[in-house]
């Protein structure tokens, strides 16, 4: 239609424009009536379920015509939608509960049971991974898509949620999403209850044999060389890096062929920050230290739910371990040198992603 001073239009059987106008605001008051849209330019609103600014009209079907074309805004919308995505969910959680009891799932040597991690394992952590800890990743292109590679961590905490946390930002985020298999030391296996989920994860004992036969075999494999020196250390000294041991990592690394990928874990300090430790009871236990944190065990079991810090994990370049000679897994000084340079390329970039995040809970 033409702007208020251009020139007249007359309909197509020649009819004024008067009775064009009746006819329009006949055909309007009868599609508000039957619920149906108007078209653009009248006073009446949107259609229910329509985006601002565009026009959905559902004219009605003429005789002998098919349905009303139907909204996929609106229809998305729909509390049937809802409803079988609820359907889905069940479904999904009885094909897993018949697998279960068919036996129709894969375990391999480790005790890796990838199906069990993802409709068991994973979920919960994962509201962790995005709503409590909004953990923010950097650097994942660094992570092959495919053969073996030796991730080397910071480890800290008090308790050793990072490397959860690792294993879900890898497995999630990856284009691949692949599987993190990660050495624990012996208390993780020896632990009721979290040792047997511990190795359907496919986590399985830092040795050099369990980690060089992964890393042949093509795996993704997580190694925290500070072990319970880091994760069990003081608040007080949070972002400093433990003694990253005799370096068997690197052994592992070179004598298989695999790149070493530092990463770099900002977030996991602040959880339970460390501000004393009951050696008597741990050795009563057996632990290798029992915590004493703001909140824990003053609170009980609610001591237990980890502070919501704001989290970032970078993932470094990838250190070669190729081209040092036949015999460099054993020649102490090239173990040192890429030990000392992996930890220094960790503590460096833990500073800048210090700065980085800034506040520990509100990022």
């Amino acid at each position: 239609m033409s702007g208020p001073e251009g020139p007249s239009v007359t309909g197509a059987t020649g009819a004024p424009p008067a009775r064009i106008a009746a006819v329009t605001r006949t055909n309007q008051h009868t599609l508000e009536r039957e619920g149906g849209a108007t078209v653009a330019g009248t006073d009446a609103p949107p259609p229910r379920g329509g985006r601002e600014g565009t026009v959905s009209p559902q004219l009605p079907a003429a005789a002998g015509a098919g349905p009303a074309p139907v909204d996929p805004v609106g229809a998305a919308m729909s509390p049937e939608s809802g409803e079988s995505g609820w359907r889905r969910g069940l479904a999904g959680s009885l094909a897993f509960l018949r697998r279960r009891i068919t036996g129709e799932y894969q375990v391999d040597d480790f005790g890796y049971d990838a199906d069990f991690t993802d409709h068991v394992v994973v979920p919960p952590l994962k509201v962790l991974y995005e709503k409590w800890f909004r953990i923010e990743t950097l650097g994942m292109e660094n992570i092959p898509d495919s053969g073996g590679a030796l991730l080397v961590a910071n480890h800290s905490g008090t308790v050793a949620v990072d490397a959860l946390m690792t294993a879900v930002a890898v497995r999630e985020h990856h284009p691949v999403h692949r599987p993190l298999r990660m050495l624990g030391a012996d208390l993780v296996f020896q632990t009721p209850v979290m040792g047997p989920i511990a190795r359907k994860m496919g986590n399985t004992l830092a040795c050099n044999p369990d980690a060089e036969r992964l890393l042949s075999t093509g795996e993704l494999v997580a190694v925290f060389p500070e072990g319970f020196k880091g994760v069990g250390k003081p608040y007080s000294q949070r972002y400093r890096l433990q003694r990253f041991g005799r370096g068997g990592f690197v052994t592992a690394a070179i004598k298989t062929g695999v790149p070493i990928i530092p990463v770099s874990i900002v977030g996991a300090e602040e959880i339970y920050p460390l501000i004393g430790n009951l050696k008597p009871l741990a050795r009563a236990l057996g632990f290798p230290y029992f915590p004493i944190t703001p909140t824990f065990p003053w609170l009980g079991p609610l001591g237990a739910v980890p502070l919501p810090s704001k989290w970032i994990i970078e993932f470094g370049e990838p250190i070669p371990t190729t081209g040092f000679g036949d015999n460099a897994a054993d020649d102490p000084m090239v173990v040192f040198n890429i030990t000392d340079r992996v930890r220094e390329t960790i503590q460096q970039t833990l500073y800048r992603l210090l700065l980085r995040r800034g506040h520990p809970f509100l990022g």
